[in-house]
């Protein structure tokens, strides 16, 4: 786009902005914080395609002055942590749906790839979950009881250990989106063929609905987490392979940047999955109506927060543009 062409696309904006900035207009500072959003972006574009030009310098001087107005304005200290999770995630979030659909088809298809080749390859399961965990399993279902392993350990232990590890699966899924989100991809396709696998050997025992209703009370959300950490991954490596208007590495800073807010986005939700491996799944004895209100629950809670949460703001967003 040539320059007098983008000027002029945007001239309203600016000056408008600039009113804001200088007191002939009001706005809230979130509102503020989102425009001055928008005027970095069109700041990025200029120093790519117009360098050094009268454009650049304008944005530039707009943007430090919104950043000391915003900073100065805007209350932080109390309200920073609630405003990530209530507004500025979701707000960024539903930018990144497309990588969230593709972690979930790819965690999906390589779920029913483990359960396949379970069903057509006797020894493909101890070969994904291991001799141990196998044999153990199937002695805890001649005793009557194939969920014992959730009671193995003190509540607090195991919330602990499963807490840091899912965490640290997710950690793994997103820092390997490095490799242009190869890595990340990997990491799906792992942990989708051990869930079918998983599966797959409890169904062959007769056990598919013992299974599910114990191990999809805390397994609905660790599993939805780390597809979303997954998201994540991919969120970070299409920044490098996609920059569009920006350069590579300003697109690079951008997907690691909002990469990281889908994973700090997942801390609260991967503690009460441990929480709910530790505390709760334990408890086999429970009824069925109970097992299926945890898991429902956990379900709505997922996909209110990250779907459609996220989409409110998008149509908010538009709703903005059109009036």
């Amino acid at each position: 786009m040539r320059e007098a062409a983008f000027v002029k696309q945007n001239k309203d904006k600016w000056i408008a902005f600039e009113n804001v900035l200088n007191n002939q207009d009001r706005l809230t500072p979130d509102k503020l914080s989102d425009l001055y959003i928008e005027i970095t972006d069109h700041l990025s574009y200029a120093k790519t395609f117009y360098p050094k030009s009268n454009t650049e310098l304008y944005l530039n001087a707009l943007a430090s002055q919104a950043h000391q107005k915003i900073y100065k304005t805007k209350r932080e200290s109390k309200n920073r942590i609630v405003g990530f999770w209530k507004t500025e995630f979701p707000s960024m979030f539903y930018q990144h749906h497309r990588e969230l659909l593709i972690s979930f088809l790819v965690f999906a298809f390589f779920s029913f790839v483990g359960a396949f080749s379970s069903a057509n390859e006797g020894d493909f399961v101890r070969s994904i979950l291991g001799d141990g965990y196998v044999n153990m399993t199937l002695e805890n279902i001649e005793k009557g009881d194939p969920m014992a392993v959730y009671k193995e350990q003190g509540e607090f232990n195991m919330f602990l250990g499963i807490t840091i590890n899912n965490i640290k699966v997710a950690v793994y899924a997103f820092a390997l989106g490095i490799l242009l989100g190869i890595g990340t991809l990997i990491i799906m396709l792992q942990n989708g063929i051990m869930l079918g696998s998983f599966q797959y050997f409890f169904y062959e025992k007769g056990l598919l609905w013992e299974s599910v209703r114990t191990i999809w009370i805390h397994g609905t959300i660790e599993i939805s987490v780390i597809i979303i950490a997954g998201c994540a991954g991919l969120v970070m490596g299409n920044g490098m392979l996609f920059p569009g208007t920006y350069t590579r590495m300003e697109s690079f800073k951008r997907g690691v940047k909002n990469g990281l807010k889908i994973m700090i986005s997942t801390v609260p939700f991967f503690i009460l999955a441990g929480f709910l491996e530790g505390y709760v799944t334990r408890h086999t004895e429970m009824p069925d109506w109970l097992a299926i209100l945890i898991i429902a629950s956990s379900l709505f809670l997922i996909v209110f927060y990250y779907i459609i949460y996220p989409n409110q703001f998008k149509r908010k967003a538009k709703h903005a543009t059109v009036h």
